[in-house]
């Protein structure tokens, strides 16, 4: 018999929580939905390896066999990279479902945030957060990913929001729902690929000093919900905002036209603009996730002190 909403960790993520060592989660789904193997599998072990340099600990939150799991044992990172979209994409709607039938879910920003607060772990590192789609006054295509932010405590380390969205309606969301979205050393909103999306946060933060008083401040004023800490990918690997807006644009066009909607949009748009890139946007994603990893543990470092 099965208990419901226990999470299963690690040894290293057991020792930690046990010695009250800063821990950072991170999700499954950019493993096994973000990117093909075997570079899926080589960049999780190199953002885990990023959370270690940095002083804290990595717990990949992941479902298997019904069981909500953080931290993964290196096999099993492998198992999800390999088997990649055979794996269910689980948000909160189908965490139910998963773990009743005893399935392997792949986590999104929604799911990982709700078993990292579960597991008693704030910081989370994820490449970038879903949010309003393009033309959804008439879709009603929101992600999940900014109710959870309205409700769970749990700060997410991303790069913005995903180009793929409406990232002015997708900030408007997060305002009206008091959501903060602090700019790691920028006011400007990074789009994922792009170091700018020509829209501004709400606040600067210079340091994770200033970031961990910030999430000590809402939490301990009982002000319920998330925080998006939006750091932009490095300037070495940024593209080009008016490119990327072109290869959007036509890669929205040919979803239209094929008809895809849904969870499978998100895929199908990383996968094209990977392919009109020529594969640039794939490099830039993985140095995105391993930079939101690296100052994700120096966040979850200085919280952990204070």
């Amino acid at each position: 018999m099965m208990t419901y909403g226990k999470v299963l960790f690690s040894t290293e993520v057991d020792s930690a929580i046990k010695t009250k060592k800063p821990i950072v989660a991170l999700e499954s789904t950019i493993i096994s939905h973000g990117m093909p193997y075997p570079q899926n599998y080589e960049m999780a072990l190199d953002v885990e390896s990023k959370v270690r340099s940095a002083g804290a600990v990595p717990a990949t939150i992941a479902i298997i066999g019904g069981e909500l799991r953080a931290g993964l044992s290196t096999s099993e990172i492998e198992a999800f990279a390999k088997k990649g979209t055979q794996i269910t994409k689980v948000s909160r709607r189908d965490m139910p479902i998963v773990i009743a039938k005893k399935l392997d879910g792949a986590t999104t920003v929604a799911s990982t945030m709700i078993i990292a607060s579960l597991a008693g772990i704030p910081i989370f590192a994820t490449g970038g957060i879903g949010g309003v789609h393009r033309e959804a006054e008439t879709t009603m295509d929101i992600s999940a990913d900014l109710e959870e932010l309205a409700q769970t405590n749990v700060a997410v380390i991303s790069s913005g929001a995903k180009s793929i969205l409406d990232i002015g309606l997708t900030l408007e969301y997060l305002e009206t729902k008091g959501v903060p979205v602090l700019g790691y050393q920028t006011l400007d909103m990074p789009a994922f690929y792009t170091r700018e999306s020509g829209f501004k946060v709400d606040a600067r933060v210079e340091s994770a000093q200033e970031v961990a008083s910030i999430l000590h401040a809402k939490w301990k004023t009982g002000l319920k919900g998330g925080v998006v800490i939006a750091n932009p990918v490095p300037a070495a690997y940024s593209l080009d905002l008016k490119d990327m807006e072109c290869v959007i644009e036509n890669a929205l066009a040919e979803m239209k036209q094929k008809g895809i909607k849904g969870k499978d949009s998100t895929p199908f748009l990383l996968g094209k603009v990977k392919e009109l890139t020529a594969g640039k946007s794939l490099e830039t994603n993985i140095q995105l996730v391993l930079n939101n990893a690296r100052v994700a543990a120096e966040i979850a470092v200085a919280y952990s002190k204070q």
